[in-house]
């Protein structure tokens, strides 16, 4: 018990269900005391002694900030700079360098990040472009960033990190494209913050944009989502794909039946679209 803070399974429950109607994410029992622990300063933040009164401002017709923020505390955040490798000498190999000649010839160019959290993944998927093409800027290139949590976008967008989190970027390009922004923060500079845009939003929930994708990481994500809410996800994802394109899962997910997306696997964590 955090504090003294009364915390009850019912409390858990009633998360459980916040979790999966507002962002899609179900929280395994398992997650009992983590929730517990990451929504304490929530609780205390607020003046609440419960964290049912939490939860009853948090579902009150003036607590849509609350509950956001009780959101953003449950999602996890992990994430590093050229995290998984292989899907960036994949991405780099197999997407980027033979998409190269049409790009300089007009090509529209796009890859998702779809889960960027505080922006590692779409930072390293637009210094893969830029090692490929030195002047993707000039073109119609763009990497897009998506993630629930507003506060992880606003890192991505400031581009701005601290030295010792950019310890993944390789020293080339570390010294090619960020340059000191304090004492302890690094920031990246020039012509590739032309590539990344990062906005907030709900990969279960409505998507503003229509267009489709050479390439799409979703990783490290559905592992929280229960089956059905992973089937139609992988379809959707699917569905925004060009054709041989190619969508990157986590180490740990698997798209369970791909051909029903039109989907086939590559690698237990690549797969290319075929149809």
């Amino acid at each position: 018990m955090e504090d003294n803070l009364l915390y009850s399974d019912a409390d858990f429950r009633r998360v459980q269900n916040i979790a999966m109607r507002e962002a899609g994410i179900w929280l395994q029992d398992t997650k009992r005391d983590l929730v517990e622990s990451r929504l304490a300063r929530i609780v205390r933040g607020n003046g609440c002694k419960s964290y049912a009164e939490l939860l009853n401002l948090a579902e009150s017709s003036g607590g849509s900030e609350i509950l956001t923020k009780l959101v953003f505390a449950i999602t996890t955040n992990v994430t590093n700079f050229f995290r998984e490798k292989v899907h960036f000498d994949h991405l780099q190999a197999e997407v980027i360098a033979p998409a190269a000649g049409a790009i300089r010839k007009g090509k529209r160019f796009r890859v998702w990040s779809s889960a960027c959290s505080s922006g590692q993944e779409g930072w390293s998927m637009a210094m893969s472009v830029m090692t490929v093409i030195p002047d993707a800027s000039q073109y119609d290139v763009k990497i897009l960033g998506t993630d629930i949590n507003a506060d992880m976008v606003k890192i991505a967008r400031s581009g701005s990190y601290r030295r010792q989190d950019t310890d993944g970027i390789p020293e080339v390009l570390k010294k090619k494209w960020l340059l000191p922004a304090s004492d302890d923060h690094l920031v990246f500079s020039g012509d590739i913050c032309a590539l990344p845009t990062f906005n907030p939003m709900n990969l279960n929930g409505e998507w503003p944009f229509r267009g489709t994708f050479d390439a799409i990481f979703c990783r490290n994500v559905v592992i929280y989502f229960d089956a059905k809410t992973k089937a139609r996800l992988w379809e959707r994802l699917s569905g925004r794909l060009n054709p041989g394109g190619f969508i990157y899962v986590g180490h740990s997910e698997r798209i369970g039946d791909p051909l029903s997306c039109g989907l086939e696997p590559v690698s237990s964590t690549i797969y290319r679209k075929i149809r």
